[in-house]
């Protein structure tokens, strides 16, 4: 159980790297911000609210997810969550493009909403739900309040891990970019992320229907 315990956890701060390192997950966002204002500064301060807002649409899965919870199994939720995950990859590996939110210019505010949608659009939650939904198997006996607050406790601890990850990611990626890259290399050696993404939804949603 404690082994399980660890892989979910790591799965979670993993998985938050993984979101992270994906320029259309906010980091690219931190670069231009620190390049129009010309300092690293302004590329730390756009770093609170890129991890807001991937963190409130992680944790608005999770959510639903707990009060689902409540009222039906944890397995009976794993069918409807892989199927959306696959799905959601097959339509971005037919339209692999990524949605905007506006320019680079955007208020903090602003930059918490972009990056609500973006984590919401890109399926993020819907990525965590597997993990998390393994590690809310209900204990013999518990009752389903019992059930329902260890499930919100291990939803919110679930959302902490995954947000350091990807801060963690987000935040030495922008900076290594920011000080030594600068974005001109993003036009010497990219790839395409949207079709490894697609991969990985696809990829995330098998393996939780066949779990």
């Amino acid at each position: 159980m404690a082994e399980n315990a660890f892989w979910s956890w790591t799965g979670l701060v993993l998985l938050g790297a993984f979101h992270g390192i994906n320029p259309g997950m906010g980091w690219l966002f931190a670069v231009a911000i620190g390049m129009q204002e010309r300092r690293r500064r302004a590329v730390w301060r756009a770093l609170i609210p890129l991890t807001l807002g991937h963190a409130l649409a992680i944790g608005a899965v999770v959510l639903v997810a707990v009060l689902a919870g409540v009222a039906m199994p944890a397995a009976s939720l794993k069918l409807p969550v892989g199927a959306t995950l696959a799905v959601l990859g097959i339509y971005r590996l037919i339209r692999h493009r990524h949605r905007t939110g506006g320019g680079m210019r955007v208020g903090m505010c602003g930059l918490t909403v972009w990056s609500f949608l973006m984590a919401t659009c890109h399926g993020a939650g819907l990525m965590v739900l597997p993990i998390f939904l393994s590690m809310t198997a209900p204990a013999q006996g518990a009752s389903c309040h019992a059930s329902g607050s260890r499930d919100a406790v291990a939803g919110l601890t679930a959302t902490l891990a995954h947000g350091a990850g990807y801060l963690i990611v987000t935040a030495l990626t922008a900076l290594v970019v920011f000080e030594k890259l600068g974005l001109g290399l993003l036009r010497k050696t990219w790839f395409n992320l949207d079709l490894i993404w697609a991969a990985a939804l696809i990829a995330t949603g098998s393996l939780t229907i066949a779990a």
